[in-house]
C-alpha cells in the first residue's frame, strides 16, 4: 500500500511540476485580433493595445507590436501609464508592423474591464513620423467586439473576434 501511496505523490509532484497557471482568479475573455496597416514609408510602427476608461485613465496593457523599449518614448500618453505601473509585458511583445503590412495575435481582457464607458484603444507611432494617441478605440462591450473597425492614423482596420 505504501508504494502505491509514494507512485501517487510522485505522479502528482510531477504534473504539478508541468503545470502553469495561465489566468488570474477574475474571468476573462480571449479574442484574436488582426491590424492592417495603411501604406507608408518609414519605419516600422509601434502598436499599443490598452484599455482605458471614459475619462482616458490608462487600465491595462493588452498587446505591444514592437520589442524594443527604446522607443516606446514615442508613444508618451501610453509610456507615461506604463512607467509608473509595474506590468509585464515581456509575453505580450511582438515585432513592428511597415506599411501595408497586418499583423495577428490574441489577448484576453478581464470581465472587470468590460463595463460602460471603458474602451479598448489602439495607439501608433513611427519614428521620426506621427504619433496617434487614439488611432483607433472601441466601446469595450463584449457584444461589440467581434467586428471590423477602420482606424484613423497608420491603421487602416482591425478585426476582432472571440476566440
Amino acid at each position: 500500500m505504501k508504494k502505491y501511496n509514494l507512485i501517487a505523490i510522485i505522479c502528482f509532484l510531477v504534473l504539478s511540476a508541468f503545470t502553469v497557471k495561465t489566468s488570474t482568479n477574475e474571468p476573462s475573455s480571449k479574442y484574436k485580433c488582426m491590424v492592417q496597416l495603411k501604406n507608408y514609408e518609414g519605419e516600422g510602427a509601434y502598436v499599443v493595445v490598452s484599455v482605458v476608461d471614459k475619462d482616458d485613465n490608462y487600465l491595462k496593457t493588452l498587446h505591444v507590436l514592437g520589442d524594443d523599449e527604446k522607443w516606446y518614448a514615442d508613444l508618451p500618453k501610453w509610456w507615461a501609464f506604463f512607467e509608473k505601473s509595474e506590468e509585464n509585458i515581456d509575453a505580450m511583445t511582438g515585432a513592428t508592423i511597415a506599411g501595408g503590412e497586418r499583423s495577428i495575435f490574441t489577448f484576453e481582457i478581464d470581465e472587470k474591464y468590460m463595463t460602460a464607458g471603458n474602451k479598448l484603444r489602439f495607439e501608433t507611432a513611427v519614428e521620426h513620423q506621427d504619433y496617434h494617441v487614439k488611432d483607433l478605440e472601441v466601446s469595450l462591450e463584449s457584444k461589440n467586439l467581434k467586428n471590423k473597425f477602420e482606424g484613423t492614423g497608420y491603421i487602416r482596420y482591425v478585426r476582432i473576434l472571440p476566440n
